[in-house]
Formats: structure tokens, C-alpha cells, sequence
């Protein structure tokens, strides 16, 4: 049973995708930006040993004064009550009690991955819509930012394919369009989108999907889509092809306008001469 009149543990949260914010009980607590760095990356890599921190942090200094400054950095984090972190050893972490929201995107997209997508299909479109740190230019924050990019994109691609299956063609299209909007040149997500419109029957739709995808990449990149992409109207297109192949060809405007024939009485006008006229005698 609970202790009587203890207090609740602080509801405590990390936000790290669309920028750094630490909540405490809902109220935004002010890190300076150089703390700001160590919390996060302290999240980012769970249960690192204060070398590798410290390496990842100050990877200019010497590894004695890299160790120096991240003593410097904890001490002054657990001189406030609402420190996130804590230490075991020589591995730090952060605290039971606090909430990363990386944490979230990556439990979900392995619920998706786990064909368990029924009940967060709503949150799944939302998960991790904002990069990480947004302006930090950190070697290990551009790496852990890109691993999280790949991971929602292969999410969203996954959670259309299980709706796709499933015969759920609204829901595959959001996810579908959800991750073309993250990553516009990626073609798995045009793919997608073309195949959920041929399931519904939408040849139309499909065809515009493709040709927009087809100008996009050509005009961005000088590419053609691939022959997956391709394979994919082969038998869309087929009766349009065959039926260009054998249609008669138009009359060009010359050919159009009938040439009135000469009447019949016409005397034809004499032949020009063939040759020089005879000189006068």
C-alpha cells in the first residue's frame, strides 16, 4: 500500500524532436544551452560510461580535460531538484521517472513493425513528425537524426502496407502521403500511392501519381523512375500503348483540306518551254 501522505513522483519530460524542452510537472524548466547538450545526449545513448560521453561532447579536448568538463556539467545538474540524470557507476543515465519522447517513436514504429498497428494508427502518423534538435549541427546529432528519419519513414511505408492488406485504402493513403510528405523524392511512397489507387480501381488517379513522381524526379534530380515503379502500370498502360500502336495516323492540316479538282471542260494551259527561247532571225 502506499505511504501515507507521500508525494506523488514529479511527472517529468524530455522533448528532444522539434527542439529541447524539459517539463517538469507540465512547466517548461529553463537548461542552459550547454546542459541542454549533455541531457540530451545522455538520452540519446543510455547508459553511456563518462568516457564516451565525454569524448562525444568535447571531441577537441584531451580525454582528461573532456572527463573534467562533464564532472563540471553533472555537478551542476544535480544541484537542481529537477535533475533528469543519474549516476551508477561510471555509466550515467537518465532518471526512471522521466519521459523521452524518442523513446515513444521508436516503441511505436515497432508496434507497427510488429503488425500491432490497429490501435496507434492515429498516433503513428504523428510520431516524430519534427527532426531531432532542429539547428544543432553536433556529428552524434546529425547521425542519431537521420537514424530517426529512416526509422518514421519505414514506419509510415509499413503502416500503409499492413492498411493496403488489410483492404483499408483511406488509412493506406494517409500513412502513404504522410511519409512522401517527410521524404518528397523517395519513391517507395509514390509506389504505394500508386498501388492503393490501382486497388481501388482508380486507373486514373494511379496514372497522375506516376507522371507526377516521373516530372518530379526528372526535374529535381534528372532521373527516371525505376522499373518497379514502372512494372507497376505495365498492364494500366498496355491497351493504351497497343491502341496508339495500330490507330491510323492523323491526317496532318495539309492532308485535311480537300483540294478542289479542276473542272472537267478545263483546257490545261499550255506546257512552258523546256528550254531557252529561239534567238529572232
Amino acid at each position: 500500500m502506499p505511504t501515507v501522505g507521500a508525494r506523488p513522483a514529479p511527472d517529468i519530460s524530455l522533448h528532444l524532436l522539434g527542439g529541447f524542452r524539459l517539463l517538469h510537472d507540465e512547466v517548461p524548466v529553463v537548461v542552459p544551452r550547454g546542459l541542454q547538450r549533455v541531457i540530451a545526449l545522455i538520452g540519446l545513448r543510455p547508459g553511456s560510461t563518462r568516457s564516451h560521453l565525454a569524448g562525444l561532447l568535447w571531441p577537441e579536448a584531451s580525454e582528461e580535460r573532456a572527463l573534467s568538463s562533464l564532472r563540471t556539467a553533472l555537478w551542476r545538474l544535480r544541484q537542481d531538484p529537477c535533475c533528469p540524470v543519474e549516476t551508477s557507476g561510471d555509466s550515467v543515465r537518465l532518471h526512471p521517472v522521466v519521459r523521452l519522447d524518442v523513446d515513444d517513436l521508436v516503441r511505436t514504429a515497432a508496434r507497427v513493425r510488429d503488425g500491432d498497428e490497429h490501435r496507434i494508427a492515429a498516433g503513428a502518423l504523428a510520431a516524430g513528425r519534427h527532426d531531432l534538435l532542429p539547428g544543432w549541427y553536433d556529428d552524434w546529432v546529425l547521425m542519431e537524426r537521420e537514424r530517426l528519419r529512416q526509422l518514421r519513414l519505414h514506419m509510415l511505408e509499413e503502416l500503409a502496407d499492413h492498411h493496403l492488406a488489410a483492404g483499408r485504402h483511406g488509412e493506406a493513403l494517409e500513412a502513404a502521403l504522410e511519409a512522401m510528405a517527410a521524404e518528397p523524392l523517395r519513391e517507395t511512397p509514390h509506389r504505394l500511392v500508386v498501388r492503393i489507387h490501382l486497388a481501388e480501381g482508380n486507373a486514373f488517379e494511379a496514372v497522375h501519381a506516376f507522371y507526377v513522381y516521373r516530372d518530379l524526379l526528372l526535374r529535381e534530380l534528372r532521373l527516371e523512375p525505376s522499373a518497379a515503379m514502372c512494372a507497376l502500370l505495365d498492364d494500366t498502360l498496355a491497351p493504351i500503348r497497343r491502341a496508339t500502336r495500330t490507330a491510323p495516323r492523323p491526317a496532318g492540316p495539309r492532308d485535311a483540306t480537300p483540294r478542289p479538282a479542276p473542272p472537267r471542260d478545263a483546257t490545261p494551259p499550255p506546257a512552258g518551254p523546256r528550254g531557252p527561247a529561239p534567238r529572232p532571225h
